[in-house]
């Protein structure tokens, strides 16, 4: 097993117990209170950061199992692969807002000149600015914002050069069915990491140089974003100024990677890292193909170990198996330090969507078949909706083809986006461009989550 068996603690008293909660919470209210701007530098914030994170990783060294090692603390587990056989009920909406999919960045260059033809899904080619769409990644400020990533752009290396890539600033809110943008960067190249060539001469990054799909902040104010032409890893500051050339995955080639050398690609297109998590210690990270490699049993998707330490792979891997090999996985995040929230969906939309689902994905392989055990934590096509938020039926459904966005709200919420695709999806009415849409979705128990999955 790649972390072996839980190791057994010694229990102490009730009293030190409970200091060392109070402790956990007080290191990691501070965190959240003195996380660096989303958008700005601040070294003074990252040191702060790096300190009082160690302090709450030594804090939860020494908990009582319970809270070091939580997984399955429910006792709610399948054996092996689940094949969607679960032991959690049905999962409701609580919470519901959109944007507008004809919403551009304010004072944007023109973009989708190589789109189509136009009107598609209503909407007319090209577009008079940088649409705001695309949602393939989404990070929790604990403030009441978010930070979500906008993908490639409109579908392919082809036709996205004049799509730039951005990380927008939003803050949804369910009570009155909206979202506001608040502002955002651009991702760019100015220190010239990048060692082949750019499509813009200024370095600013377009969906023709890669194509992202997943981000995770790191502790100390960075970010790392998954792409899937590589595919690499992509390390940026919290200003989106590239920070060193792009990580490649040693043995694994996607038909877009410029150093295929004459070779052939092992991964298909758009199938590389569309979701990463970060680990619960905040030294690794845990980016996961969309694809399976040839030569991997179809449907099997790897799940790498990556060291922000050594800036290595350290050859570590998991296995998460798909219900079945057309699938594919939207999102990825960590809940403790062997288990995992995965976003899984077929290709559908609209009324055709027949798997939209949220599972729980451990690494402990407790049947030992070489897979992640499954468990179906909500039905994406089956929320109970009894308030009818957002002028749905009580049962609400989330019928988009490609939803690449979970993120914790607490122990038993999380919140889901979908990637609108624009203007090519129509999920929601047919015809008409979805779209990005937020949701909060309680679960029918607990998560029983590390809280440094909270941070």
């Amino acid at each position: 097993m790649p972390y072996g068996n839980p190791r057994r603690r010694v229990s102490t008293s009730r009293s030190s117990e409970i200091r060392r909660l109070h402790l956990i919470g007080f290191v990691s209210r501070r965190l959240t209170l003195e996380r660096p701007s989303p958008c700005l530098s601040n070294v003074r914030h990252m040191k702060r950061i790096s300190i009082m994170f160690g302090a709450l990783a030594l804090t939860a060294g020494l908990a009582t199992p319970a809270l070091a090692d939580s997984g399955h603390a429910n006792g709610h587990t399948t054996k092996g692969h689940s094949n969607g056989h679960s032991t959690f009920g049905r999962a409701t909406l609580t919470g519901f807002a959109s944007l507008p999919a004809q919403s551009y960045v304010p004072g944007s260059l023109p973009s989708g000149a190589a789109a189509g033809a136009g009107p598609i899904n209503g909407v007319p080619v090209p577009f008079p600015g940088q649409p705001i769409q695309g949602f393939s990644g989404v990070i929790n400020n604990h403030d009441g914002t978010y930070n979500v990533l906008s993908d490639n752009g409109y579908g392919n290396k082809a036709n996205s050069g004049d799509f730039l890539l951005r990380v927008h600033h939003i803050k949804p809110n369910t009570k009155t069915g909206k979202v506001s943008v608040l502002g955002g960067f651009y991702l760019s190249d100015p220190y010239r990491k990048v060692p082949f060539a750019l499509t813009r001469s200024d370095r600013v990054l377009t969906g023709s140089d890669f194509d992202v799909e997943s981000i995770v902040r790191a502790y100390d104010g960075t970010y790392w974003i998954g792409d899937e032409f590589g595919p690499w890893l992509l390390h940026f500051s919290p200003s989106g100024k590239l920070l060193q050339a792009p990580i490649a995955l040693e043995g694994v080639k996607a038909p877009e990677n410029p150093y295929l050398n004459g070779g052939q690609p092992n991964l298909n297109s758009s199938k590389g890292y569309e979701g990463m998590a970060r680990g619960i210690d905040g030294r690794y990270l845990y980016p996961l193909l969309e694809g399976t490699v040839a030569g991997d049993t179809p449907g099997d998707l790897r799940m790498n170990q990556f060291d922000l330490r050594t800036g290595k792979y350290t050859g570590k891997r998991f296995v998460y198996r798909l219900e079945a090999p057309g699938n594919s996985i939207g999102d990825a995040i960590a809940i403790d330090k062997n288990r995992f929230l995965i976003i899984e969906r077929d290709n559908e939309q609209g009324d055709a969507a027949k798997l939209k689902r949220l599972y729980l994905a451990d690494t402990r392989d407790r049947n030992r078949d070489g897979v992640m055990d499954k468990t179906l934590v909500a039905d994406l096509l089956d929320l109970a909706n009894p308030k009818r938020l957002g002028g749905f039926d009580t049962t609400f459904r989330f019928p988009f083809q490609t939803i690449e966005d979970v993120t914790l709200l607490d122990d038993q919420t999380v919140a889901v986006l979908n990637d609108n695709n624009f203007p090519f999806s129509s999920g929601r009415t047919p015809g008409q461009a979805d779209n990005d849409e937020f949701i909060t979705v309680r679960l029918s128990q607990r998560l029983h989550a590390d809280r440094r999955a909270f941070i």
